[in-house]
């Protein structure tokens, strides 16, 4: 073992050797027999990921075929994309994916914190193309510093006490973070029950012309005798309808010039029962109910799903062309960076699932489905994939922002829940959505609550990259500290301790003698637990 303390800059007391030369290390192996249930005869837990990160013993064995990890010892994740996270030990049958880490004679807390602060750097450096690992020529060849005996107890109980200290301050950033979510609902909430904008309707009247209706043809001039029907969701659905009929009359007329298909005359839905009205909150006056259908385009899919799987395939993928829209892209607001894209042939057979800039998109599953964002102006035309929605708002009179923030507060989003079917996946169809209420009121009105919410969630946006700012300078703290503690800055050295040297060379001595002790097996002498030495893992595994 190197002893050589130049190997790093530590103080004069301390020592340093390879890791791999020091520890004590054994890999897991999956047992021969398992029982679900806790028997007499498979009494020992099987210690796998779940056991280990939660605690949870999902499976006991009889420990036939097993290697066996103690409470003493702690445990690393030598496989998957965890490799490198280390925790402490339990009794039972050791995993196949975790390794057991002990070091005789030694305070092993002082070593898992070690083992801790390294974490980030054998995770990004496993090894292995399907299942990654740890790569034993970078871990055992660490460099460990080993202080006295007396001096690890010391920085193992500062560790602990200043990461005490760290824990509580992340656990109130997280609390505050966690409200901050419940905040943006609350205030979600309160936009849609029309309470943000109660002052401004207080303030002013309703006219035709502040509501941002115009009168289309003489026949609309009967209305402009009641000033505040024209400013209600009734007047402006109305306005809607009158609209629909007459662009429908301007189509049948091109059709009948130019031929081609004949357009389908626009048929209005029912209205709301009784029934569905009572389970609605209520409205401020002037509000109203209205379904998907009733404010989208009059387009053909102005509503519209990604196509079936078999109708766009892996093999239809392209490097570069028409992109396509997966849920991720909406969850993470991300409609740029590694995109998937079809060719022009494929996108005109998918054109019934195109989607343009400012088009709203919605996930069709989830817990709960429905995130929803806008598809960015100026992004080129693209194509739904499976498991999302579009919804082609008609924005003359329907806000995008007002019904992106409305899809996606607790409201809709209950709705939604309740609509999505399905076995082995739970989903939205175009149907169901169809059949959602969304809140209609005037023109105006929705771009003063647009302005509101916006004003609001920026100061949220605001707190909360203070607490996650706030949140990495507490992980950079507890790097911090860790460093100190392995360089001998974190306690201070006491001459009376003995040193690391001396505690080298009576393990060196342990050994030897535990060595000596499995040479007499040939006359019955048996090892107890803790004489026994673990095999070291090869350094080219």
């Amino acid at each position: 073992m190197k002893t050589d303390s130049k190997m790093l800059e530590l103080p004069n007391s301390w020592a340093a050797v390879k890791l791999g030369d020091f520890v004590e290390n054994e890999k897991g192996k999956k047992p021969k027999n398992e029982s679900k249930a806790e028997t007499i005869s498979h009494s020992i837990p099987y210690v796998d990921i779940q056991a280990f990160e939660e605690n949870v013993i999902r499976t006991w064995t009889d420990g036939v075929g097993c290697r066996l990890c103690y409470e003493t010892d702690f445990l690393m994740v030598w496989d998957g994309s965890r490799s490198g996270l280390v925790g402490k030990g339990m009794n039972g049958a050791l995993g196949s994916t975790l390794v057991r880490i002990y070091f005789p004679s030694m305070v092993n807390d002082y070593a898992f914190y070690f083992l801790k602060s390294k974490y980030q750097q054998i995770n990004t450096r496993a090894k292995g193309v399907g299942i990654p690992h740890v790569d034993p020529a970078l871990l055992w060849n660490y460099d460990f510093p080993i202080p006295p005996l007396n001096e690890q107890h010391r920085i193992v109980a500062k560790i602990e006490e200043l990461f005490s200290d760290l824990d509580k301050g992340i656990e109130n950033l997280k609390a505050a973070r966690a409200q901050l979510k419940v905040y943006r609902q609350a205030l979600l909430k309160h936009a849609f029950e029309g309470k943000l904008t109660a002052q401004w309707r207080a303030e002013r009247h309703v006219t035709p012309a502040k509501a941002g209706v115009q009168p289309l043809n003489d026949m609309d001039s009967r209305l402009r005798g009641n000033v505040e029907l024209l400013g209600t969701a009734a007047a402006l659905l109305k306005r809607i309808q009158q609209e629909r009929a007459q662009r429908y009359q301007q189509q049948l007329a091109d059709w009948q010039t130019n031929g081609g298909s004949k357009p389908k005359a626009p048929k209005p839905l029912p209205p709301l029962t009784a029934a569905e009205l009572a389970e609605l909150p209520e409205l401020p006056e002037g509000w109203g109910w209205v379904r998907p259908g009733e404010i989208c385009v009059q387009e053909s899919y102005a509503i519209g799903i990604g196509p079936f799987g078999s109708n766009l395939k892996v093999s239809d993928y392209r490097e570069s062309g028409v992109p396509l829209i997966f849920v991720k892209n909406i969850t993470r607001s991300n409609f740029s960076r590694d995109l998937k894209y079809i060719d022009e042939e494929k996108y005109k057979e998918l054109m019934p699932h195109s989607v343009k800039a400012l088009d709203l998109l919605i996930t069709k599953m989830g817990d709960p489905p429905g995130d929803c964002e806008i598809y960015p102006e100026g992004s080129p035309n693209a194509v739904l994939t499976a498991d999302c929605l579009k919804f082609r708002l008609w924005d003359e009179y329907a806000n995008r922002k007002l019904y992106k923030y409305c899809i996606n507060s607790n409201f809709v989003k209950r709705q939604l829940g309740f609509i999505t079917k399905g076995v082995a996946q739970k989903k939205i169809s175009v149907e169901r959505f169809k059949t959602i209420c969304l809140p209609l009121f005037c023109v105006e009105e929705q771009k003063v609550l647009v302005q509101e919410i916006e004003s609001k969630l920026s100061e949220c946006d605001q707190l909360e990259l203070t607490l996650t700012t706030s949140l990495q300078q507490a992980e950079a703290l507890r790097q911090s500290i860790l460093k100190k503690a392995f360089s001998g800055q974190l306690v201070p050295q006491d001459p009376h301790d003995e040193p690391a040297s001396a505690l080298l060379a009576r393990i060196k001595a342990e050994r030897v003698d535990v060595a000596a002790k499995l040479r007499k097996k040939s006359v019955g002498y048996k090892l107890s637990p803790t004489e026994i030495p673990l095999a070291s893992m090869s350094k080219e595994s």
